[in-house]
């Protein structure tokens, strides 16, 4: 059932995305502001990594250091999203069936995947949680026992 269903039927087509050189206090605001766990890396209209809010919590200052909060707060300002991205992204072509997303993701332990098309170009992303959408809104459709 679930093999005729595409990842473009579900994917969010507005993607947030960011510039490698972009801090990684402006990619944390922007992940608040948007309400959103993962931001797309383009340079040069290419997908080039993902930065996500695990990344920008690892990357966050600990409380276990001598440096004081000014020296943090200057030292995390200057750090770009370059710097703590994954640059090796798995994508996913619009056209795939979502349960090949959801193998995925689940094979990878990855909670979302960039959707780019036969050109590389990013249009949208696929999500966990659009998936378990799709499961909700099919469940009517499948005869239960």
């Amino acid at each position: 059932m679930f093999e005729n269903i595409q990842v473009k039927d579900w994917m969010s087509g507005q993607v947030e995305i960011v510039s490698p050189a972009i801090t990684i206090s402006e990619a944390h605001q922007i992940m608040k502001d948007k309400n959103i766990r993962r931001l797309p890396v383009i340079e040069d209209d290419r997908l080039v990594g993902i930065v996500t809010i695990g990344d920008i919590r690892e990357a966050s200052p600990s409380d276990a250091t001598s440096l004081s909060i000014w020296e943090l707060t200057y030292l995390w300002a200057q750090l770009t999203v370059e710097k703590i991205m994954t640059h090796t992204v798995l994508t996913i072509n619009p056209n795939e069936p979502i349960i090949m997303a959801a193998q995925i993701m689940l094979e990878h332990k990855v909670s979302g995947l960039p959707v780019i098309d036969d050109d590389g170009k990013l249009v949208g992303i696929i999500t966990e949680s659009d998936i378990f959408r799709m499961l909700i809104r099919n469940q009517n459709a499948v005869p239960s026992h």
